[in-house]
């Protein structure tokens, strides 16, 4: 990994609290190429953003698991259930530990995702004009939110949709100046849901 791959202002915020209840395990800690899918992600992100984070409601689960200088952030229920809370909140809950002016967020679960589109896509921050909030890959049913740029000051709405009662990651960026990430090639964005995705995945 080349210093000079990495985007200067970028860290990235890989989320990892998903109950992975149609898989039936624990889709971040499938083994892909000899190693966790959230390591596999983690070295990805590194190879283009400093510092790397994971946040998950549960960091010791996955501490083990982590490459050198990835930091663990516990992500908090928001209720008296402890349940969790989808990815919109742990985005929030995340982005307030960032003091880089972007971050690049994944999901864990995404094995196809390469470093080299990364690296071309963060060359492209300095050029977008200073209202853009975030720069993602889009599709015909709106944004990539798992797998794309955000400024850091989007927190500020974030929380204020989030006390609204707004978990959508679709409905707030409805509302926010979003750019989109030209020529991605789709194949990149796939996740698995399931035991027959992943049996895919890995033929």
């Amino acid at each position: 990994m080349e210093k000079s791959d990495r985007t200067p202002n970028l860290c990235a915020l890989i989320l990892a609290g998903g109950k992975s209840s149609r898989m039936g395990r624990d889709k971040a800690l499938l083994p892909l190429e000899g190693k966790p899918l959230l390591t596999r992600t983690c070295q990805i992100a590194q190879s283009c953003a400093n510092p790397v984070w994971v946040i998950s409601p549960w960091p010791e689960r996955y501490r083990e698991i982590l490459p050198a200088n990835c930091q663990l952030i516990q992500e908090v229920a928001t209720d008296s259930g402890g349940a969790t809370h989808g990815p919109l909140v742990g985005f929030a809950q995340g982005l307030t530990q960032i003091t880089t002016e972007w971050v690049l967020l994944l999901a864990c679960d995404l094995p196809q995702l390469q470093p080299e589109p990364l690296q071309q896509w963060g060359q492209l921050l300095d050029a977008l004009p200073e209202s853009t909030l975030a720069f993602l890959p889009q599709h015909p049913k709106g944004w990539e939110p798992l797998c794309g740029f955000y400024r850091q000051r989007c927190l500020t709405s974030l929380q204020t949709f989030i006390a609204q009662g707004g978990r959508s990651f679709q409905a707030w960026l409805s509302t926010q100046n979003v750019q989109p990430i030209p020529q991605v090639d789709r194949s990149l964005l796939l996740n698995c849901n399931t035991q027959e995705e992943w049996q895919q995945i890995e033929r």
